[in-house]
């Protein structure tokens, strides 16, 4: 189902010497990009045109603006967050570019907070130059889980064959172990299921849950997680109203094709679920944060320093991330009316029950 109303995408700059200007300015010079949302940046019309001039096989339509209300639905709008002239130095790791990359943020996320945008798009930070005294947050999840008081996120990658979840997102090996409890992993299920539901229109997600160790802890001999952690959990989590199995062999899992035939799989830690889904992910990747109480996705790379300002940057991750927040929006407001419906209610759970049964024989 499609709604009406265009969606208000907003759209925060990122590191200001990373690649973040130049994917929006690629992106938007595809002026039907448009035609499916109003898209407006929060920053300043100056950096835009200082990549532009990076970029002169490009052309697109700016228009900058100081109310939001003002935004133009055909154009690609620059929000002015600040006026003066900034330094940019493609390529370069400074704390300027840091800065004004938060800045943009921060009022973009204003924007979300008061309505005034439909679902944020975030492009790239650097996990260094982005904190200061008064931002200290290792990513973008982690401010916004806060920004909105959010009782727990969970980090969703996205791609046309398989969506990938994280138990723990930027730990260090060592400690991913002392993270992993069945209160959480039961939690995280939930929070996957409800975000399949309400997110991407799956009414009986089927989850599957990694191990942590080699083999899944070949019951017991590598590692004991599993036996006493991971398995419990999933067990207990089958009585909600998702199918979830697991613990799988990580290796084994990926390389016989198994994520397709589940519609979302819950790795242990960063690298487990990252490296197949970079690997196998048909279509471009994206991120997107599940548990907020509002649309944000963002693509699945970093600032690319070493790219930066060359004109190389290639935008089919971004522009991925800007379709799967308008295809978010538009499910939610599907799943809204679907739920307001008290028919549709009985008969989802009527369909529920006789794939419950089906399982069960």
């Amino acid at each position: 189902m499609s709604t009406n109303k265009r969606p208000v995408i907003g759209i925060s700059l990122g590191d200001l010497n990373g690649i973040g200007t130049e994917l929006i300015i690629r992106t938007f010079s595809d002026s039907r990009i448009t035609e499916l949302c109003t898209p407006i940046v929060f920053g300043s019309s100056k950096v835009i045109n200082f990549y532009r001039k990076l970029m002169p096989e490009t052309t697109i339509n700016c228009n900058s603006i100081k109310e939001i209300s003002k935004a133009h639905p055909k154009q690609l709008n620059v929000f002015t967050v600040w006026e003066e002239e900034v330094a940019i130095e493609p390529g370069k790791a400074t704390e300027t570019g840091g800065k004004y990359g938060v800045l943009s943020l921060q009022s973009a996320v204003a924007a979300l907070k008061s309505g005034e945008i439909d679902a944020l798009i975030t492009a790239p930070l650097n996990k260094h130059t982005m904190q200061s005294g008064d931002f200290q947050f290792t990513g973008h999840t982690p401010y916004l889980k806060e920004a909105f008081n959010a009782k727990d996120v969970i980090m969703l990658m996205t791609a046309a064959n398989m969506k990938v979840a994280l138990l723990t997102e930027h730990v260090a090996i060592g400690d991913v172990a002392k993270h992993i409890n069945k209160e959480q992993i039961i939690q995280k299920i939930n929070l996957l299921k409800t975000s399949l539901k309400k997110d991407f229109g799956i009414d009986r997600p089927r989850i599957a849950v990694l191990g942590l160790n080699p083999h899944a802890g070949d019951e017991g001999l590598v590692g004991r997680e599993e036996k006493e952690i991971i398995r419990p959990a999933v067990l207990e989590a089958k009585r909600s109203d998702c199918i979830v199995m697991g613990p799988y062999s990580a290796d084994a899992f990926f390389a016989r094709g198994h994520h397709e035939t589940f519609d979302a799989v819950l790795a242990m830690y960063h690298d487990q679920g990252l490296i197949p889904f970079k690997s196998l992910a048909l279509g471009e990747g994206t991120n997107f944060t599940a548990g907020l109480p509002v649309i944000r996705t963002s693509p699945d790379h970093g600032t690319a320093f070493d790219i930066a300002g060359k004109n190389m940057a290639d935008e089919s991750s971004f522009r991925q991330a800007i379709y799967t927040a308008i295809d978010i929006y538009e499910e939610q407001n599907s799943f809204a009316e679907r739920t307001s419906n008290p028919l549709r209610k009985i008969s989802a759970q009527v369909v529920a029950n006789a794939v419950d049964e089906k399982i069960e024989e």
